[in-house]
């Protein structure tokens, strides 16, 4: 698998809370350098960053990030907001507790809800999956399925462990037709990102592949 199909799956992503425009703008042009599949960014910068794109590149945001308990209410408010400032993607993140708690139906309807909203954009749905029973992410990945969004995310990278080679394996087994998977959180290198496609992962959410291939590309003299 050569590095430019490795690239085409990646949502090259900043989401530090530290994060400056200037810096937006650097994994922007990195981006379209490298051909990948997205940047995802905080959705401060979804408006200035559409429009310093002028659509080379598509733009993913985050909802209910990094913890997922906002009310649906915020979480549509936010998905709203962040398609009329220019957002191609969602990537949404789950109520946990509400999984822990038994409440399916309300997942379902969120997600749902979430969707409708998106129309034709895509919708990722983040899982974080380092706090979840595997009985736990199958259930997941049943109402994603149902819900009919179009991705099962792995992580926010913000908790205690990132996408895991056993995870997106799960996944495959219990998706339904039509959802996708994203593993995202940790994936730090070249192996680990061709794994994960192998895999079956159609996306990758990472900030370090493109960097490392900068990095090479520098120390070559071809950056």
């Amino acid at each position: 698998m050569n590095k430019t199909e490795i690239f085409s799956r990646v949502d090259h992503t900043l989401l530090a809370q530290t994060a400056t425009w200037p810096e937006i703008k650097v994994i922007c042009d990195d981006a379209i350098t490298y051909g990948t599949a997205s940047v995802c960014i905080p959705p401060s910068f979804v408006k200035e960053a559409s429009e310093y794109v002028q659509g080379k590149i598509a733009i993913c945001t985050v909802i209910g990030f990094p913890n997922g308990y906002n009310t649906t209410a915020v979480k549509a408010f936010e998905t709203q907001d962040a398609i009329n400032n220019g957002a191609d993607e969602i990537d949404m993140v789950i109520n946990i507790g509400d999984l822990k708690a038994g409440k399916t139906d309300k997942l379902l309807e969120e997600i749902k809800t979430l969707k409708q909203i998106c129309g034709d954009r895509i919708l990722k749905v983040i899982i974080e999956t380092c706090l979840l029973t595997d009985e736990e992410k199958i259930t997941m990945c049943k109402i994603v399925t149902e819900a009919g969004a179009d991705y099962i995310k792995t992580s926010t990278g913000f908790s205690k462990g990132g996408a895991t080679f056993a995870d997106i394996e799960l996944f495959s087994k219990n998706i339904g037709l039509g959802v996708k998977m994203k593993a995202a959180g940790g994936i730090s290198s070249m192996e680990d990102a061709e794994k994960f496609v192998e895999l079956g992962a159609e996306r990758l959410g990472t900030s370090r592949i493109v960097k490392i291939a900068k990095a090479e590309a520098a120390e070559a003299g071809t950056y």
